[in-house]
């Protein structure tokens, strides 16, 4: 008898097709450009893993939809490392073909990464990945100052009317709210500089870069609140109807419309005591 309750309670593993299914039910469309951000753990048990989420997402987008995502950059250095000069001289070079995706954003980002067709933006830290019609130009001149703000792959997903996909992923991880940190009008957001190894016309070379910090919440009051910035806008907007949920096979999913994510992210940012 033990043995039949096991049986009974043991869910068969999502298909391509039901994730699919269950995709257009959140509210993907074919010709969507769609980020998407993914705990896969939460999905449950996949046929096939990885590579059926990703055929799943292509499918739901279609031919002439782009799907994006964040990648940054797996370097395995700790921030002291770079004022070591023996460890400087060896921290690697900066090749967007090679480098890997960060652990931080799971096992989905490095397989874009690597997925036939994908196009990666130059930026080593803010960097994306597209697959599909508008990959080109969402990665296309992605600049080295300030690279969440006007000109990033982020800004264009704005631009073009795309949405944003947290597929069983924790709100604190909307990656689009940094570019609302970028455009919101908030006094004293931290500013980093620092420097990354890239090849410069063949050769290796320390390029300078400059940036709002993203490691933490942008100003020191955002940073001091027991309330997560990015989780906050995100239950907000849901709330406000700015994004829908549902269940994509195991996983609590949400959907957003980039601009209006956008909107109120900055809204809420600039609204907040001070």
């Amino acid at each position: 008898m033990r043995e039949e309750g096991r049986s009974t309670m043991t869910r068969a593993p999502a298909t391509r097709t039901d994730l699919r299914e269950a995709l257009l039910r959140l509210g993907v469309e074919e010709g969507d450009l769609v980020m998407v951000h993914a705990g896969l753990r939460s999905l449950g048990p996949v046929l096939g893993g990885v590579n059926t989420v990703v055929q799943a997402l292509l499918d739901a987008v279609g031919g002439k939809g782009t799907l994006m995502a964040y990648l940054d950059w797996e370097m395995g250095v700790e921030p002291e490392d770079f004022e070591d000069p023996r460890l400087r001289e060896e921290i690697p070079t900066f090749d967007k073909r090679t480098a890997r995706a960060s652990r931080d954003h799971g096992i989905l980002a490095e397989t874009l990464r690597t997925w036939p067709g994908a196009v990666r933006s130059d930026h080593p830290d803010a960097g994306m990945v597209a697959i599909g019609a508008r990959a080109e130009w969402l990665c296309a001149d992605h600049p080295f100052r300030y690279g969440y703000g006007p000109g990033s792959p982020l800004a264009r997903l704005v631009e073009a009317g795309g949405k944003v996909l947290m597929l069983g992923a924790p709100l604190e991880t909307l990656t689009l709210l940094h570019h609302a940190e970028h455009l919101a009008d908030l006094p004293g957001k931290r500013i980093t500089r620092y420097q990354r190894p890239l090849f410069v016309h063949g050769e290796r070379r320390w390029v300078d870069f400059e940036e709002f910090d993203t490691r933490e919440p942008v100003t020191d009051a955002l940073r001091a609140s027991s309330v997560d910035p990015f989780t906050r806008i995100g239950e907000q907007c849901l709330a406000e109807g700015i994004g829908r949920s549902g269940t994509v096979a195991q996983a609590p999913s949400h959907l957003f419309e980039a601009r209006r994510l956008l909107r109120r992210g900055v809204a809420w940012l600039e609204e907040y005591p001070r």
